[in-house]
């Protein structure tokens, strides 16, 4: 009695690399907030997680952040026991901000940029556009390592693998064009 080989739909495969691709793109566009352009902007500031009452929340969690003027931001906790910890938490975040208490909330006035700190964000935002390009490359690496194990098993036709790997290919061109889209638009953001 001949054993009756179990076929593999390669749609399958490549479906379960879509959402790989698709949380790369979305830490891509995630990291970009962190990113400092010209103008004040929430993203700069809303996740900076805050030690509160021996736990770690997201600065929008527990305060009113608003921005009054292009280049100013203005923290309002929720309570006034929380200025101190939201203090503490902008300092050591590595984005260069100082913080100004007035009275019950906190400001941020961010200077202008300068040409070389322009240079230097833009170094930034290409080595974190590559992060994410590497993640689809892996992904689509994944796929279609896995396709061929299929194939050599004869679970694939080689029909199916071709046409799975140019299924992939078209994806992987979608998820970096959407990279480079975010990447294009953050630029424009950064030189003002």
């Amino acid at each position: 009695m001949k054993e009756k080989k179990e076929k593999v739909d390669y749609r399958k495969i490549i479906e379960k690399v879509k959402p790989i691709m698709e949380k790369a793109a979305k830490e891509f566009e995630e990291d970009l907030k962190t990113l400092r352009a010209s103008r004040a902007s929430f993203g700069l500031i809303e996740d900076l997680l805050v030690d509160c009452f021996g736990q770690r929340f997201p600065l929008r969690q527990l305060a009113q952040i608003s921005i009054p003027e292009p280049r100013q931001i203005v923290i309002s906790p929720w309570d006034s026991s929380y200025v101190e910890p939201i203090i503490k938490s902008i300092e050591k975040s590595g984005i260069g901000l100082s913080p100004i208490v007035d009275g019950t909330s906190i400001k941020i006035n961010l200077p202008p940029i300068t040409e070389e700190f322009k240079k230097n964000l833009l170094k930034v935002l290409s080595q974190k556009k590559e992060v994410a390009k590497k993640k689809i490359r892996e992904a689509r690496t994944k796929a279609w390592d896995e396709l061929q194990h299929f194939s050599r098993l004869g679970k694939i036709s080689e029909d199916q693998k071709y046409k799975g790997k140019d299924e992939l290919q078209d994806l992987v061109e979608d998820f970096n064009e959407k990279i480079e889209e975010m990447s294009k638009r953050k630029e424009r953001e950064i030189l003002g």
